[in-house]
């Protein structure tokens, strides 16, 4: 047991970093209408509440700077979202796999846990810190 924790850093940081980027994508579709952009009818709020979110919040956990806080602000969107965007439309089922809201709710969790750790190695914040990468 534990063969990967020599890596576990770098591990985290491809985690991170891999996470901010697929969040970033989301709001990269809402805001700029790439990858199909959003369907008609998404009430504002969502496309430019949200998708600010996940563009600027996907962007600073990307680079790790001011990773914590932007994850923290993810992870509570992310609960709104599982909440108001799956739930309720299923009449109040809870579970992810009935209400089509597994990505929100590991994104909420994923998010809240990088809130926790923080930046990491190999990001902008380790750099302002002087810390090896």
């Amino acid at each position: 047991m534990g063969f990967l924790k020599p890596h576990a850093e770098r591990i985290y940081a491809v985690l991170r970093i891999m996470a901010g980027f697929m969040f970033m994508l989301h709001g990269m579709q809402k805001l700029f209408g790439m990858f199909g952009g959003m369907p008609p009818g998404v009430p504002a709020f969502i496309t430019y509440g949200a998708g600010t979110i996940e563009f600027v919040g996907g962007l600073l956990i990307l680079i790790g700077l001011f990773a914590s806080p932007a994850a923290f602000i993810a992870s509570g969107t992310m609960a709104f979202a599982f909440f108001m965007g799956h739930v309720i439309p299923a009449q109040g089922n809870i579970l992810p796999i009935v209400n089509k809201g597994e990505p929100a709710a590991l994104y909420c969790f994923l998010f809240l846990f990088v809130a926790a750790h923080g930046s990491g190695i190999w990001s902008v914040d380790a750099v302002r810190r002087g810390a090896k990468s």
